[in-house]
């Protein structure tokens, strides 16, 4: 080891050993390093730390922007995870069966980026010194891989707090699933953990807590969160707005706690390595004390260290912590070469592994198959599934709903690696998929149940979806009322920014048509409060065989997720149009579904259950057109051709007709029947009578026109 190395791991080691912690230790573990064979990995973890801080504080300066305070804090955790404990290959980072680590925390992202820099991973230094600038790998928040960044090693998109714990638990929960599906007793491919690091105010937000009491009730014992526990948020100390014993909270919901100085190499590591050791059924809650901005002795330890206040002091604190004077995103040759030694490590566990799945692929080709299916997004065309998903053959009127439910069964055929789990409303939503089996540990489930029961938490539901996604290996459905999606409305945001494809929502009782439940119970803003999401899909079928339609697109889109939008009500079928025309059209976002038999001189836009009060209202209107739309922002989408052929500019005579707020129908009529208001208790045929949404008002507003 070369001195320059040896002196800054000197200053490093001062500074580590400095620093006291509380002794009532919730679990006591044995330090790793005891012997001095192992002072020269203590002394380089200890340089990669400080060298670390360096280039956060260098990137957070030359953007001004950023947060320093975690970057600084937490160094010797990122020190153990990237240089010890966890198991990856920076060269092939979407290794199946490498351990994830999620920074819930994700304003901290320079933490993330140095490490990865450091370990090896493609983020050179100039992306670092892009931290924060237009086109860079490294933006203010880590973002999943998508089509604005891609950066390799970011597992999640994290910068809402909490929801990177919850996010956890749903990599967690994949993990599990996977184990249970493709591992088999000759063979294990599967068996890795899911780090999260996180601070006070994501276990602060409710998501960590609901996430929390899933992962314990399921027993994800592959799980593991480590708490920046450095007494600081952003406006005042910690303690101004909490006082909770956190480890005493999470013992009691089920974790197994441990109480750690989180600058202390040892502790970090025993720690972190008796986690994964214990397979006990309980996920994992380490505890880091930790000093925030530690190393810039002018705000260290304070909430002023959070942002970046501390940059004017960059220089010097960057020479008291041993980097040399003038230098910038300085890494020493002694921190290349020892990253260099763990990729050799990390490389041969790798090819084992490698062999192990050559060995288990020969021996299972058809979970092979299913399982490439899965990693590469393999599923069958919406064009093909028109085809394989027979006519639903439905002529009474049904609510979509139940429409779904058989639906899903379906999908669920034709997509093995398709889940879907419930808020505690299988039975209402109708989104349980038979002979499925059901998720999690205990009374009748397995981990490779395909039915997830997330009890009454619509949050972490969103997030844990979103973490099945970032996982990689399963399609995830979650449902609920609709009016219940504002639990979940952040995750879902984040799914759609994050381009998620394998995310999708089944949200029922869609409208004010849910009748005596009352207005806390009947959406009206919902369903335009969806769709001004970007990147969202938003499907509200009209009938059984649209129904089939969004289904397919929830599972053949590959940049975003799907919200399906079911009604408690039955709707008629508009058996007058071929069921291949009615799902190809809905395939479109909209489509004719009654052509005018005269010259054309009206057309009716309605979606979901007012399509069929469109389809009574123009029967006797020989020069009306009836378009059910049930996606604005797939028709939106539809080459310039295909919008005029089905709403043609020529006719500018148009009403538009749903049971929500009319304003987004403007774009397309110039007059909407809609509901500006909120709705009341009373049978559904009552409210909806009530509040305009007849054929019979229809026809009465259509001839005011």
């Amino acid at each position: 080891m070369k001195f320059s190395m040896l002196a800054l791991a000197a200053t490093a080691l001062t500074a580590v050993h400095g620093f006291s912690v509380s002794p009532n230790s919730v679990r006591q573990v044995t330090p790793l390093f005891s012997s001095a064979v192992d002072v020269d990995t203590k002394a380089a973890l200890a340089t990669a730390a400080n060298e670390a801080r360096g280039l956060a504080m260098d990137s957070i300066a030359a953007a001004h922007s950023g947060h320093m305070g975690l970057p600084l804090g937490a160094a010797e955790v990122g020190a153990i995870l990237y240089g010890s404990e966890m198991t990856y290959n920076s060269k092939d980072p979407t290794w199946i069966n490498r351990d994830r680590f999620i920074l819930s925390a994700g304003h901290g992202s320079m933490f993330l980026y140095s490490w990865l820099n450091l370990a090896g991973f493609d983020l050179p230094i100039e992306e670092l010194k892009n931290f924060r600038q237009y086109h860079s790998q490294t933006p203010g928040h880590p973002e999943f891989p998508n089509s604005e960044h891609n950066t390799p090693g970011i597992e999640s998109t994290t910068g809402p707090l909490g929801q990177g714990v919850a996010n956890a638990v749903g990599l967690a929960a994949s993990e599990k699933m996977a184990e249970a599906v493709y591992n088999t007793d000759d063979h294990k491919i599967f068996g890795h953990h899911i780090f999260a690091l996180a601070g006070d105010g994501c276990f602060q937000e409710g998501v960590s807590a609901e996430s929390a009491c899933f992962a314990a009730h399921e027993k994800l014992d592959n799980l593991i969160i480590l708490y920046d526990a450095n007494e600081v948020t952003l406006d005042k100390m910690a303690e101004y707005t909490q006082s909770e014993d956190i480890l005493k909270r999470y013992e009691a919901y089920g974790w197994e706690v441990y109480d750690i100085d989180g600058h202390d190499l040892d502790a970090v590591q025993s720690a972190i390595a008796a986690a994964k050791a214990s397979d006990n059924g309980k996920p994992k809650f380490i505890k880091c004390n930790t000093i925030i901005g530690k190393g810039m002795e002018e705000t260290e330890g304070t909430n002023a260290a959070h942002g970046e206040a501390g940059v004017p002091y960059v220089d010097k604190a960057k020479v008291n912590i041993g980097i040399p004077e003038g230098e910038k995103w300085y890494v020493s040759e002694g921190t290349r070469d020892f990253f260099g030694d763990v990729q050799k490590k990390n490389q041969a566990a790798y090819d084992e592994w490698q062999a192990t799945f050559a060995a288990w692929k020969e021996a299972n080709p058809a979970l092979a198959k299913q399982l490439d299916d899965a990693v590469n997004d393999n599923v069958m065309s919406s064009e093909d599934m028109i085809d394989n998903i027979p006519a639903t053959g439905q002529s009474d009127a049904e609510a979509t709903r139940v429409s779904g439910n058989k639906a899903i069964q379906e999908i669920a055929r034709i997509v093995p690696h398709y889940i879907s789990g419930s808020a505690d409303l299988h039975g209402s939503c109708r989104n349980y998929i038979e002979d499925g089996g059901n998720f999690g540990a205990g009374f009748d489930k397995s981990y490779a149940g395909r039915n997830l029961y997330f009890g009454i938490r619509e949050h972490a539901m969103g997030s844990i979806l979103n973490g099945f996604a970032f996982h990689g290996l399963f399609k995830a459905s979650g449902s609920t009322f609709l009016v219940f999606v504002d639990y979940l409305r952040p995750t879902v945001r984040v799914a759609s920014l994050a381009e998620l494809g394998a995310v999708s929502y089944i949200l029922t009782h869609d409208s004010i048509g849910v009748g005596e439940d009352g207005p806390t119970h009947q959406p009206v803003e919902t369903v335009s409060g969806l769709r001004v999401i970007p990147n969202l899909d938003v499907y509200r079928p009209g009938d059984a065989e649209e129904t089939v339609a969004a289904m397919i697109h929830s599972v053949t889109r590959k940049d975003g997720p799907t919200a399906l939008i079911f009604s408690r009500q039955n709707v008629d079928q508009n058996s007058d149009v071929d069921y291949k025309e009615r799902r190809a059209g809905a395939l479109k976002g909209g489509y004719i579904a009654k052509k005018e038999s005269a010259d054309l001189d009206l057309i009716i836009i309605a979606t979901g259950s007012e399509v069929q009060h469109a389809l009574k209202a123009a029967a006797d209107m020989p020069g009306a057109r009836v378009v059910s739309m049930p996606c604005t922002s797939v028709f939106d989408k539809q080459s310039a051709d295909y919008k005029e052929s089905v709403l043609p500019s020529s006719c500018t005579k148009r009403i538009a007709m749903e049971a929500g707020v009319s304003d987004i129908w403007y774009k397309y009529a110039s007059k909407v029947i809609g509901v500006d208001r909120f709705g009341f208790s009373a049978p559904g045929d009552t409210v909806m009578e009530e509040l305009g949404m007849t054929a019979e008002n229809l026809k009465k507003e259509i001839a005011s026109m």
